[in-house]
């Protein structure tokens, strides 16, 4: 009996969370999916570096409103130092105290400033696609668990079933009633399920370590344990009805486009991004025009006072911004195209997204109606058979493998399910679904 308990007793020991371990490190020991994206939205390494775009866009705002600086000119001429006898320094000299201001015009600070804000509006929305994107990965990775925390059940209860079985023809060999060759069989089979259930432990530890990382944890060996179901919860389900006709691409509904093309960051930015360069076209035309400096000031020439006015206009004869004139407008031509080949993009995954929803969601169902219940009860029916003696070990053998083989189906399947649905969330932009976590608006 010790033989058949150690494999079981380490994959327990294995799996054990510490809660106190994981509260110490901020990640509870029952880690719900909204809090694990609550703590990767606050501590993932990559979307801080992303947040510190906004910082760099309001920074160039910042500078773009500013008026260009006034200069000071002090000037000394005409004192002759290096003759004797030397006259009075301030009554020797042409002496010039002087400021000068340059006046930016045709609107070239407006436009600047309009160019930054549209820039700070872009970088916003950057952000919020690295968080969507992040969203994503988080739902996945928390799912990965799920599935294989739910394969390890299945597996271990495979595993109690078959060790019980082997009691029962080890007693029954006993009384002479079977022989040794079927308990040997059974314990060679019985290796399969213990391998299987040493792969879904390891397989659920890892998903975990992968989750942590987007948490931004730096203890990856972290214990806690995952506690979202593995089938999708009927208000998402609800929230996504996507309808699939035959072997037709499923329907999307006209609320779910809209709601895409108006609200998927990527596309947002890329608009945006348009708007930016717009603007920055209209401030390289005005850059044709040249400023203008205007300045005056006091001189002292030889003991007499005077006042010093000046206006200085370089003349555009050459250099009329031909360059970046033909440049902002080749990159707005340029940002157009990406913005339509986004959207292309966006509806592009909005199509794949319910397209998966729709398919998956009819592989659940199939595989809830045609096989999970059937596999369970020729298991069952198998299993008490062979346990009053009028089945043998080769029957109960392929019925317990059966049910194993469509029970990691189904857990595949609904996974997939999930996805889709997570996916197709993500598509759409992910505003206004059941138990999300709202983001924050500045």
């Amino acid at each position: 009996m010790r033989t058949y308990v150690f494999p079981i007793a380490v994959l327990w020991v294995a799996s054990v969370a510490s809660a106190a371990q994981a509260q110490q490190a901020g990640v509870p020991a029952q880690l719900a999916l909204d809090e694990a994206w609550r703590l990767a939205r606050a501590n993932n390494p990559t979307l801080a570096a992303e947040r510190q775009i906004v910082e760099m866009a309001q920074a160039d705002r910042l500078g773009a409103a500013l008026r260009p600086n006034p200069a000071i000119t002090v000037e000394s001429e005409g004192y002759p130092l290096f003759e004797a006898p030397r006259p009075a320094f301030w009554n020797g000299q042409e002496f010039t105290l002087r400021f000068d201001q340059e006046i930016e015009l045709a609107g070239r600070r407006r436009l600047r400033t309009e160019s930054a804000e549209a820039g700070v509006v872009v970088a916003r929305a950057a952000v919020a696609d690295a968080e969507r994107r992040l969203r994503l990965e988080v739902q996945r990775a928390y799912f990965e668990a799920v599935l294989a925390k739910a394969n390890r059940d299945a597996a271990r209860a495979a595993l109690d079933e078959i060790t019980r079985v082997i009691e029962l023809s080890r007693a029954r060999v006993r009384q002479g009633e079977t022989s040794g060759a079927e308990l040997r069989r059974l314990e060679v089979e019985r290796l399969r399920f213990v391998d299987d259930a040493f792969n879904d432990e390891l397989a659920y530890q890892n998903a975990r370590s992968a989750l942590l990382a987007l948490m931004g944890a730096t203890d990856l060996a972290q214990l806690f344990d995952v506690v979202e179901p593995l089938a999708a919860p009927e208000d998402l389900r609800q929230r996504f009805d996507v309808a699939a006709a035959s072997a037709l691409p499923a329907a999307v509904p006209a609320p779910l486009q809209t709601e895409a093309l108006t609200n998927r960051a990527d596309l947002v930015a890329a608009r945006g991004d348009v708007e930016r360069l717009n603007t920055e076209t209209r401030l390289q035309r005005a850059l044709r025009t040249p400023n203008v400096t205007v300045g005056g000031g006091y001189r002292r020439d030889l003991g007499t006072n005077a006042v010093v006015f000046g206006v200085t206009v370089p003349l555009p004869l050459f250099n009329r911004n031909q360059g970046g004139v033909t440049r902002a407008e080749a990159e707005r031509r340029r940002a157009q195209a990406l913005a339509q080949a986004t959207e292309i993009e966006v509806r592009l995954d909005v199509q794949r997204a319910a397209n998966a929803v729709a398919i998956n969601r009819a592989r659940v169902a199939y595989i809830e109606g045609e096989y999970l219940a059937n596999a369970r009860q020729s298991r069952d029916i198998v299993l008490a058979s062979y346990r009053l003696g009028a089945a043998d070990l080769i029957d109960f053998l392929d019925a317990q493998r059966a049910f194993r083989d469509v029970q990691r189906t189904y857990n595949r399947a609904l996974f997939e399910e999930r996805l889709s649905l997570f996916a197709l969330e993500a598509a759409v932009g992910g505003s206004n679904v059941p138990g999300r976590v709202p983001q924050n608006q500045e």
